[in-house]
């Protein structure tokens, strides 16, 4: 059944006020003209809504199942004609995030916050990667966004530099270094550092490597097998091992964990880089506005200014 919602709207005015003249005065259109509008709702309807007679107005059993579900049904267009309408400007929609797993210690929840603040009817489906993978499937249009670290330039795809962020040292609280803070780099030569497989972030494990160098040792490393940033802790809980990990994440580990310490690394300090990832073609209003929205985050954040470190 086609039903013009004009007509609903005919139906409530009546329904509430209960007089034709009332309602008519409240729509700003005659009561004549009132009365033949309701008629065509009844005749499309195939009942009568209203009792009629000279001293009053009143629902009928059918107006009265009408009265309850008309604003339901209105209600409903005008969101779908709104979410059109947002979708159209590029307010609304749905955006897919890839992002490396220690983004979602810190940076990850203060970028979608900054876009449920500008967009609130845009949708973020945010979903783990490494940073090695993330610009091939937003070239492949798996992604519309990525955020990921140190990632490799890619025909097709942009990048724009988003976060400085040092690494810090993580260690059981049973090792030596977790009595020594600051902790310099060449205090790491004899350790056996504790880092993801270079494949899966090649630039991170090649900064850390390069940091050792400038201090004459080649670190002893162990490619961490079991790649989720958690399992990270509960290896170093249990080992003398040591942990070169984000600094937001190493401030989340050891707060949460009494068998953990986090210290900041100097000497030099190890910077990480998040940059975020788009295509060069292809990208849809929704896309627009969330990069917008995390490039605001990063500048009233500073987070390209001063990095911080583990406090």
């Amino acid at each position: 059944m086609d039903l013009d919602p004009r007509l609903l709207r005919y139906f409530l005015a009546v329904a509430h006020e209960l007089h034709f003249s009332r309602a008519a005065a409240s729509l700003y259109i005659s009561q004549p003209s009132l009365s033949n509008q309701i008629h065509n709702l009844e005749r499309a309807l195939g009942t009568d809504l209203f009792v009629r007679n000279s001293r009053q107005v009143a629902l009928t059993a059918a107006g009265r199942a009408l009265l309850e579900e008309a604003p339901i049904a209105l209600s409903a267009l005008e969101r779908a004609a709104e979410r059109a309408r947002l979708a159209g400007a590029g307010i609304a929609g749905t955006v897919r995030l890839g992002y490396a797993p220690m983004a979602g210690y810190e940076t990850l929840s203060a970028i979608v916050t900054a876009v449920e603040h500008d967009s609130p009817n845009l949708t973020v489906i945010a979903t783990e990667h490494f940073s090695s993978q993330i610009a091939g499937r937003v070239l492949a249009g798996e992604l519309d966004v990525g955020l990921a670290l140190f990632p490799e330039p890619m025909r097709g795809v942009r990048g724009r530099p988003l976060r400085a962020e040092p690494l810090a040292l993580l260690v059981g609280s049973h090792h030596r270094l977790a009595e020594e803070d600051p902790v310099p780099v060449v205090s790491l030569a004899g350790e056996t550092l504790l880092l993801f497989p270079r494949e899966l972030s090649p630039g991170y494990y090649d900064r850390v490597v390069a940091a050792c160098e400038q201090h004459g040792f080649q670190p002893e490393i162990r490619a961490f097998a079991d790649p989720p940033p958690q399992a990270m802790v509960a290896r170093l809980r249990a080992t003398h091992e040591v942990g070169l990990p984000l600094a937001s994440f190493a401030r989340n580990a050891a707060a949460g964990d009494p068998g953990i310490t986090a210290r900041k690394l100097v000497q030099p300090e190890i910077m990480a880089e998040w940059s975020i990832l788009w295509p060069v073609r292809g990208q849809s209003e929704a896309t627009e506005r969330f990069l917008e929205s995390a490039r605001r985050c990063s500048a009233e954040r500073g987070w390209l200014d001063t990095p911080a470190a583990v406090t």
